[in-house]
């Protein structure tokens, strides 16, 4: 099925252009987010667009897709000029966008996800309901996914929903898909199915626009790769004529010949955290290990391995069955999150909109959060403390925003990454337990919170810290604790271990090469 016919899009020859934006600009107010952007999109390729948060790559896909006007410029499809903010048009054009943050409909089947909007109809003009989950089935194992398409959508997993989302966009006849960072939230596995997918959408012709802040994406996906700096067009190259370096100079406009600050080593005194003979929900076997001041140790391991359940674990928040936690010698009362808190223990989750943040509250409501308590007197607010207080901290983490009564939804993923972190710092913490730390957050801002991160462990804090991304992991941390089914099988001292032969380690133990006898 088709949404357009090429009687109305003549101009679609392999070498035509089917995507041009001439010369787009868009200001909010007074506020330019692009500044006379000129792309080519053409079908069978693959372009990642790149950049820090805020650098226009959202608005341009935005544009792209009809959902918002241009303040000046065009865009041309197959040759044919797009009106204004006309999802519609866009959409009978053959564009169609799958936007980071989901919005299936999850008391709906996968079919009637599948067939919103376009549902097929019998003689009587009935709901053919049966051919829908026949065609469902056919689209789904055509895409890899082998699953009951009378499933509601709740139970499915997210990169499964995306999957269905690409199907409901390449199954009504798109030319042109527009991915929002698709892998800010699914496993590995997942990340080389949807490898497999955007590559079969190559070979039908379809033309992509892929957002990522990872290397390894662009390396993987992209034919082309465009790079926005503060709403410019920065760098527009075939993907192998670019580096990875070039790449992040374009992105932030300097170069950045190290991302890791220098990490002083841990100070030689006792354990700042003591675990013992932790057993984790789920998995059977006991986890110990100890931290010490200025200490930042990495749990690695695959999706699944525990680690984010170990975390959560010393947190409290997750039920521990046995063993202890001891922070700074005093012994902290087990499932009891609020003991951890007070006990100077501070957790940042991985997923921040969940779990971490209130998106419409402010940055102040969400900088006390964690500390309801000692900003409020007899139920009564502390306003004065607490603005001065969190805008200390904010000032510390460099947070970018116009200011405190900002809505934290109007951030970037950055900067809401610095107050989901530095909420926890109006306070003491000696304990800080960070789960996948800048997980969707741009180089640049990257950089930033591991400075932060290096300057809390330079001032003594016990640092644990799960990661996926290994750079990451061999550039911050002084140990490795490589997990693998809620155990952990090696503890690797990168102060004595090239990186070279520490990843080796890393990747051998996490897959089971050398694991442990059970």
């Amino acid at each position: 099925m088709r949404l357009h016919s090429t009687q109305e899009y003549p101009d679609r020859s392999p070498d035509a252009p089917v995507v041009e934006c001439r010369d787009v600009h868009k200001a909010f107010g007074h506020v330019s987010v692009l500044k006379g952007v000129d792309l080519t999109l053409r079908s069978g390729t693959v372009t990642a667009l790149v950049g820090e948060n805020g650098a226009g790559k959202s608005t341009l896909m935005k544009i792209i897709a009809g959902q918002e006007a241009p303040s000046a410029g065009e865009i041309h499809v197959c040759g044919r000029s797009l009106r204004a903010a006309s999802v519609r048009e866009a959409r009978e054009a053959g564009i169609a966008i799958v936007p980071q943050e989901l919005a299936p409909i999850p008391d709906m089947t996968i079919y009637e996800n599948l067939f919103l909007g376009r549902e097929l109809k019998g003689a009587l003009g009935l709901l053919d309901r049966s051919a829908m989950i026949a065609e469902a089935g056919r689209l789904l194992r055509e895409f890899e996914l082998v699953v009951d398409p009378r499933r509601p959508m709740r139970e499915l997993s997210l990169a499964m929903q995306q999957i269905v989302e690409i199907i409901k966009s390449t199954s009504t006849g798109c030319d042109v898909l527009l991915l929002d960072e698709p892998t800010s939230a699914i496993s590995e596995v997942e990340v080389a199915r949807l490898y497999r997918i955007i590559d079969r959408l190559r070979e039908r012709g379809v033309a992509m626009i892929y957002t990522t802040h990872k290397m390894e994406e662009i390396r993987a996906v992209a034919d082309r790769v465009v790079v926005l700096r503060d709403g410019n067009l920065i760098e527009d190259r075939p993907g192998g004529e670019i580096t990875d370096d070039q790449i992040v100079t374009a992105m932030i406009g300097r170069d950045l010949d190290e991302i890791f600050p220098e990490i002083p080593p841990p100070r030689d005194e006792a354990p700042r955290l003591l675990v013992t003979d932790v057993e984790v929900e789920g998995f059977g076997t006991p986890v110990s290990f100890s931290v010490r001041p200025g200490e930042i140790v990495a749990l690695a391991g695959l999706v699944g391995a525990g680690r984010t359940e170990l975390i959560e674990t010393i947190m409290g928040i997750r039920r521990r069955r046995r063993g202890s936690v001891t922070v700074s010698g005093r012994a902290v009362r087990r499932n009891d999150p609020a003991a951890a808190i007070g006990a100077h223990m501070a957790i940042v989750p991985e997923d921040r909109q969940v779990a971490g943040l209130v998106p419409s509250l402010s940055i102040l409501e969400n900088g006390i959060l964690p500390r309801l308590s000692r900003f409020s007197v007899g139920g009564w607010k502390r306003v004065t403390l607490a603005r001065s207080r969190v805008t200390d901290v904010m000032n510390d983490m460099r947070l970018r925003s116009a200011s405190l009564d900002q809505p934290v939804a109007a951030l970037s993923g950055g900067n809401q990454q610095k107050v989901v972190l530095g909420r926890w710092l109006t306070d003491r913490v000696d304990v800080l337990l960070l789960d996948e730390p800048t997980r969707g957050v741009d180089v640049g801002a990257r950089s930033q919170i591991y400075r932060v991160i290096a300057d809390l462990a330079s001032s003594g804090m016990a640092i644990v810290m799960a990661s996926s991304d290994l750079p990451e992991v061999l550039g911050l941390a002084h140990r490795v604790l490589v997990m693998r089914r809620g155990r952990i099988e090696r503890d690797i001292s990168l102060a004595t271990t090239s990186a070279a032969a520490a990843q080796e380690e890393i990747f051998s133990h996490a897959a089971g090469f050398h694991a442990s006898p059970r």
